[in-house]
């Protein structure tokens, strides 16, 4: 397979796996990989994962790129507390949840970094579109605090909660704190009950 056949085939999916491509043909030549990341026609995003260059020119495009390339996840913590307002820091590391083991890959994308829950614990996201209309799992704001609290449980003063700088607007006028009530009783854990008293408090919740 040539690469202009080849390009042809796999732009569309914007992040592809060798798996993929071996379902158009059989035969192809995994070196062929090798040689157009040389030639930087393709982007190499971890082991058997690849890309096109021309994908880093569209915006949002990494938090698809976190999806794709360690599933199941469902990006989330930081990352979706600053894509919704909630904190003033602009995130550069995508921070994602999964059920796999954490891990954690740099490519032309950005870093990228996954946190290991049990799978009782993986809810509370949703489909967000991207602008060409590809879907991404993204957590709620609610989850994403959430997951926040409970994958980091040096939160745990009124003082740490405070160093969160959430933006008291938001918390006040589109948190949903009935819905955080719901996925805490989902969790039954009582730690992190008072953990999230803590920071209820904290924000005038």
């Amino acid at each position: 397979m040539d690469f202009l056949t080849f390009r042809e085939l796999m732009y569309p999916m914007g992040c592809f796996n060798i798996n993929q491509v071996l379902l158009f043909d059989a035969h192809f030549d995994r070196n062929n990989l090798t040689r157009w990341c040389h030639k930087g026609r393709l982007l190499k995003l971890r082991n058997c994962y690849y890309a096109f260059p021309e994908y880093r020119q569209q915006h949002g495009f990494s938090r698809y790129v976190a999806n794709r390339i360690y599933a199941p996840s469902y990006v989330s913590l930081h990352s979706a507390l600053s894509f919704y307002g909630m904190i003033p820091e602009e995130v550069v590391q995508i921070t994602s949840v999964t059920t796999l083991k954490t891990a954690a890959f740099d490519n032309s994308f950005g870093s990228f970094h996954y946190h290991n829950v049990k799978p009782s614990l993986y809810f509370g996201y949703e489909i967000k579109l991207m602008q060409d209309r590809r879907g991404l799992l993204f957590a709620t704001p609610e989850k994403a605090l959430l997951d926040l609290l409970y994958l980091n449980p040096f939160y745990n003063t009124e003082q740490d909660m405070e160093q969160l700088r959430l933006d008291e607007d938001y918390m006040h006028s589109e948190f949903d704190s009935e819905r955080f009530a719901s996925y805490l009783n989902k969790v039954g854990s009582e730690a992190l009950d008072r953990r999230a008293a803590t920071l209820l408090k904290t924000y005038g919740l």
